[in-house]
């Protein structure tokens, strides 16, 4: 399975007269698992739904594969935005198919592992579910997909320990190394930082820091955890 490419070229998108990101080009590297990295309004969210074709560019361009986002690029592209877009009126059955009916690269033994995994009872109504368990049904239907890209908007942000771990496992358990990208953003590095392969600290829309996790560790002498601090002292 190729794994699509995804290339920002002096990518401006504004919000009023404020740029959230600010003439950004990157190409993001095929088949590793990035950790977007920044504090809140460093632009994470802003990048991660242009690549989803949420937001278009006030200037430049985005492309998947050499292609502007579009219906055609979405069936490559899963994502998971922080904001909590469940119905409360489904059970976690009909959430489940609900979402699947929309792509053809579901994966519905996945879908059931991953169900099991996370302790989800498929009869609950969403509505009634706490908040760490609707963290972990969203985590369900971003990876129950066959996708080249999975987007993931701040996982973890507000859930309990407990869902933590379970959010982060079944993301590492699912991943197929170097058949997929994915980009995870987070504020938040102390449980997240092994995982990642590449690391993209933003700021101000911009990049402050790029590379090879592993390689920077060496050359800084610094975790990613350090790092960060020292970017946004």
């Amino acid at each position: 399975m190729s794994v699509a490419t995804t290339t920002f070229n002096g990518v401006v998108k504004r919000f009023g007269n404020k740029p959230a990101i600010a003439d950004l080009s990157i190409t993001i590297r095929e088949g590793v698992f990035m950790g977007l990295l920044g504090p809140n309004g460093s632009g994470k969210s802003t990048m991660l739904k242009l690549i989803a074709g949420l937001y278009r560019p006030d200037a430049g361009s985005v492309l998947i594969d050499g292609e502007t986002p579009s219906h055609k690029t979405k069936a490559k592209v899963a994502y998971l935005p922080e904001i909590d877009h469940l119905y409360n009126w489904m059970t976690v059955k009909g959430t489940l198919d609900y979402i699947s009916s929309f792509y053809r690269d579901w994966d519905q033994s996945r879908a059931d592992e991953l169900v099991r995994f996370m302790g989800l009872d498929v009869d609950a109504n969403v509505g009634k579910l706490s908040k760490g368990m609707r963290a972990r049904l969203k985590i369900v239907a971003a990876m129950s997909r066959n996708a080249e890209i999975v987007l993931l908007d701040e996982p973890l942000s507000g859930i309990d320990p407990p869902s933590r771990s379970k959010v982060l496992g079944a993301i590492l358990s699912e991943y197929r190394i170097g058949s997929q990208t994915i980009i995870m953003s987070t504020h938040d590095v102390v449980e997240t930082e092994t995982l990642f392969e590449e690391v993209l600290f933003l700021k101000n829309g911009q990049v402050a820091l790029l590379g090879d996790a592993e390689t920077l560790r060496e050359e800084r002498g610094k975790s990613i955890r350090d790092l960060f601090e020292e970017v946004y002292e």
